[in-house]
């Protein structure tokens, strides 16, 4: 089980609420991208199901020992009271391909059958929905009335990356769970024990890049991050006058073998820009966020309609460059 990480106030929280007989039927786990939510929201089920199930089993953390038959169920995928309810793949013969765009009606309507049973090895039932966010206008009306008239026993975890775009009414029926940005020191701490083969100035490098997300850093590992935050950082304070960095740059990722590094590339070059904005002010931050827009719209075309790679490096360098003036 991945282990979780900082935000020790918002599990506290969720603890507290699950000894003092008050939990809420719904909870919103909210907070940016990579930070835990997900996982903590699987430990959280695995807690709750296994409490239901032995009542004094005297447990006050949220791991749930090995051996646990709760623990072995969750783990083989077969506990009949517990359902996750995520974008599935696009193609169900190649489940490491791209997935659908949103969680759909259809899935939300699978839980129906579940609700009209009580549930099967304890009085307790637990739905994760891994991102609501990511839930279709109609699956999120199907999934009101189940908010509006919990089922007994039911207790639903929501993950949301981006709560304000949810339904009002979604919201006002769950308890808000806050997860923040870990600190330095929490982000490397999960890197070491989730890529315990990182040399210690990967991780210097994973944690540059994470934003205080361990998730965000873990999609760049083993992608020598460092060499390419380092060739943006040499593009912005020249200038590249002559265009050599880009091409260079543009060269190295444009090849077929570093499509990993080159789609980290561009998440990264428009987080630079963002860095790089923070700092400054008048015309030089209007030229900023300018050329931050302008980043992340090529980064969202470039894969979406798989422009040339090396032209795309070459181009978002060139943004890149513009802030050198």
């Amino acid at each position: 089980m991945t282990p979780i990480i900082g935000n020790t106030a918002a599990q506290a929280a969720f603890m507290a609420a699950m000894r003092g007989g008050s939990l809420h039927h719904a909870w919103l786990i909210a907070g940016p991208q990579g930070v835990g939510k997900a996982s903590f929201a699987r430990a959280a089920a695995m807690r709750m199901l296994a409490d239901a199930a032995d009542p004094d089993s005297g447990s006050t953390g949220l791991e749930v020992p090995e051996g646990n038959r709760t623990r072995s169920l969750m783990e083989a995928g077969s506990h009949p009271d517990f359902c996750v309810l995520a974008r599935l793949p696009k193609d169900p013969d190649k489940p490491d391909q791209d997935l659908a765009r949103s969680i759909t009606i259809a899935q939300v309507r699978t839980l129906q059958p579940l609700f009209a049973t009580t549930p099967s090895m304890s009085p307790r039932r637990v739905v994760v929905i891994d991102a609501i966010d990511d839930l279709e206008r109609g699956g999120a009306n199907a999934l009101l009335k189940n908010l509006e008239e919990p089922p007994a026993g039911t207790i639903f975890l929501l993950v949301s990356h981006a709560p304000g775009r949810l339904l009002p009414t979604i919201r006002s029926r769950c308890r808000l769970l806050r997860f923040e940005a870990l600190d330095d020191g929490e982000v490397a701490t999960a890197i070491r024990t989730l890529q315990p083969d990182a040399d210690e100035s990967e991780v210097a490098a994973l944690v540059r890049a994470s934003d205080g997300a361990p998730g965000r850093a873990l999609r760049y590992a083993g992608l020598d991050i460092a060499a390419i935050d380092d060739a943006i950082a040499a593009i912005a304070q020249d200038g590249d006058r002559d265009n050599g960095r880009r091409l260079k740059l543009a060269k190295a990722l444009g090849l077929k073998a570093a499509q990993p590094r080159y789609e980290a590339f561009l998440d990264r070059a428009p987080a630079f820009i963002a860095d790089a904005a923070r700092t400054r002010s008048g015309p030089a931050l209007r030229s900023a966020l300018d050329a931050h827009a302008a980043a992340r719209e090529l980064a969202g075309a470039a894969i979406g309609l798989s422009l040339d790679a090396q032209a795309t490096v070459f181009e978002m360098a060139g943004i890149v460059a513009t802030l050198r003036r």
